[in-house]
């Protein structure tokens, strides 16, 4: 990782001289990238004739994908300088972009420092094959970078039932992407969401039901290579039914074949029929593709040859996950070997073309270089996964020398635009399930006079969660008392609170309950504040003192009600960003029409399908079943 700060004025003019350079050089390309279709014989041609001109170790190179963080940077700095020296000592043909962390928060970067990163990292590669920069950006770029509108998570699509609105989302995120030089979404995910213990994967999916996933999925290969994007499926073969997070250990999906064949592999089946890109193998063991215990999917040839590559006949790049994850690493412990090395031949040999984020660049490249020299790999198999990633970036215009540098000065016209913020907030707005209202509290009166106390469980009480629903909720009732408990407040603020409930006319409780990746990818919030035992004594207080006039918000997992079985009112966003709690906010005041249908089955609560309907500025309601 690495990152330099600078001052305004520093930055501005290195923007300037920049922008300048490429602009005299000729070799920028309009922001307006062109679609993705079928792969054309001049795409073939040049793959071919490139393919011819690499060396064995530039070969290699192109196999392999290290991180860059996006943001300004020096050009003497020394953290820049080992990057640009890594892409050219291993010929790396590819750079996965993400933003440096604080501890469990993101330091999002601005969009001109991100297309800045993509030109500087391209300039000065010095490549034969100029790189390809992919991106993790599942909610969009508001993700990593500043400026863009905040999409909620999948699952909110899944609320909405509506394949359209990801079409629509997924053509936005495109668009603004290439804007920046960045062409490859790691998106999206296909993973059917049927685990309710999943720590990982959860609001991530759009849903448990294999069709609604593969009409999702679908849409959004659809709307992201209208947008110029390429894309990954991922996790294959499913990720959904795991209780392990895979960055942090080895997970397991212990179902049988026919499961498998009717649940996990469908929405990867539709996405490979819609023309994805590439998919991504996940660092989990499959018993019942996989008898070795030995093996994960990812170094299964099984799983990736003989399922994916053979029986479901992709023929784009196979991606490894994250080379550096646990799920991965703790099968190929240090002893005195090559253990990155030898991971990574195992990865290759099972049939992947490109490994993501390895935990030893040295070791990983020596270790296929030494691979292919003795046999143990084949040239040929080398070849063909070049060719195959060469084939992607001709897709993706970067078979044209001279036209893979963005113009900063059309960066303005593609990211940000009113339209995009309107539509993330209408998929928000589409998605607030009702699950119950067995007290009848909804909608709440603004300006209401009697006391109302807010109790905003995050997962940290100083950062950025919740301070758009406090706003919200304020504007319509001056006098609310909101407090925040996290693991560190919650026995300090327990018996304030107990007794402000105890007084108040109506709680509102909101939960911010969410799944994110490990220590390999460090989100804004972490898990949920309630996996502390104060905070999760704090709510169950609440409800059995006052769950008559409680209503809970679940910004994030709809699952938090299976550990509070007696919450009389629910209410899910399934995302945390501050569009889905402007969502809440209109929800509770009766201010928007609340339509949203569950997208999981909520065990011994309700079904996939069910969500309780109300009209804007009405309190009539109705249970809609499946």
């Amino acid at each position: 990782m690495f990152s330099i700060k600078c001052g305004t004025t520093a930055f501005a003019l290195f923007l300037v001289g920049i922008s300048s350079a490429i602009a005299q050089s000729g070799k920028t390309h309009s922001s307006q990238s062109q679609p993705i279709g079928a792969t054309t014989h001049a795409q073939e041609r040049w793959a071919d004739r490139t393919l011819k001109h690499l060396t064995l170790e530039e070969k290699i190179g192109q196999m392999i994908e290290v991180r860059g963080i996006m943001g300004y940077y020096n050009s003497q700095d020394p953290a820049f300088q080992q990057l640009i020296s890594d892409i050219r000592k291993y010929h790396l043909g590819a750079v996965h972009l993400s933003v440096n962390t604080d501890g469990p928060l993101l330091l999002r970067t601005e969009p001109y420092e991100a297309a800045m990163t993509t030109n500087l990292l391209q300039q000065e590669s010095h490549s034969k094959v100029p790189l390809i920069f992919s991106v993790d950006f599942e909610r969009g770029p508001s993700m990593r970078l500043t400026s863009f509108e905040a999409f909620p998570q999948p699952m909110a699509f899944g609320a909405t039932h509506n394949p359209a609105y990801v079409e629509q989302y997924a053509k936005i995120v495109a668009e603004e992407s290439r804007a920046l030089g960045i062409d490859w979404n790691f998106y999206p995910i296909a993973d059917v969401q049927i685990n309710p213990e999943n720590p990982i994967i959860n609001t991530r999916s759009f849903g448990e039901d294999p069709q609604e996933v593969s009409s999702m999925v679908t849409a959004y290969i659809r709307g992201s290579h209208e947008g110029g994007m390429l894309t990954a499926l991922k996790h294959f073969p499913g990720h959904g039914d795991t209780d392990t997070d895979s960055h942090l250990n080895l997970a397991r999906v212990n179902a049988p074949l026919e499961r498998l064949n009717t649940v996990e592999l469908p929405p990867f089946k539709a996405g490979i029929q819609a023309g994805s890109d590439s998919v991504m193998i996940a660092h989990v063991a499959f018993p019942a593709l996989e008898p070795d215990p030995t093996k994960i999917a990812t170094t299964s040839r099984q799983v990736v040859s003989g399922l994916l590559r053979e029986q479901l006949g992709f023929k784009g790049v196979i991606v490894s996950d994250a080379m550096e994850m646990k799920g991965l690493t703790k099968l190929y412990p240090e002893g005195g070997g090559n253990a990155a090395g030898r991971a990574a031949v195992d990865t290759v040999k099972a049939g992947q073309d490109l490994l993501e984020l390895p935990s030893d660049l040295d070791g990983t490249f020596n270790g296929l270089l030494q691979a292919v020299k003795s046999g143990e790999i084949l040239r040929a198999q080398i070849d063909a996964s070049v060719r195959r990633l060469l084939l992607v970036k001709a897709r993706a215009g970067l078979d044209a020398r001279g036209q893979h540098l963005v113009d900063l000065n059309k960066v303005q016209y593609s990211v940000g635009k009113p339209s995009s913020y309107a539509l993330a907030q209408e998929v928000a707005d589409h998605a607030v399930t009702l699950v119950r209202d067995d007290n009848h509290m909804l909608p709440l009166h603004r300006g209401e006079p009697k006391p109302i106390l807010v109790v905003i469980f995050v997962s940290d009480a100083h950062g950025d969660d919740g301070r758009v629903l406090e706003r919200e909720i304020r504007s319509r009732i001056q006098g609310a008392t909101v407090i925040y408990v996290d693991r560190r407040s919650a026995a300090v603020e327990a018996e304030g609170i107990a007794a402000l409930a105890s007084r108040a006319q109506h709680v509102i409780a909101a939960v911010y309950s969410v799944s994110q990746p490990g220590p390999a990818e460090v989100a804004a919030t972490s898990a949920s504040g309630l996996a502390a035992q104060g905070s999760a004594g704090i709510l169950k207080n609440i409800l059995d003192t006052a769950g008559d006039k409680t209503v809970v918000l679940a910004l994030g997992s709809p699952y938090s009600i299976l550990n509070f079985p007696s919450i009389r009112s629910y209410l899910c966003t399934y995302s945390w960003v501050p569009t889905s709690e402007r969502s809440a906010a209109k929800a509770l005041f009766g201010e928007i029409p609340i339509q949203g249908k569950l997208p999981v089955t909520l065990p011994g609560i309700a079904n996939r399908g069910d969500g309780i309907e109300k009209e804007a500025g009405t309190s009539a309601n109705a249970m809609i079943n499946q």
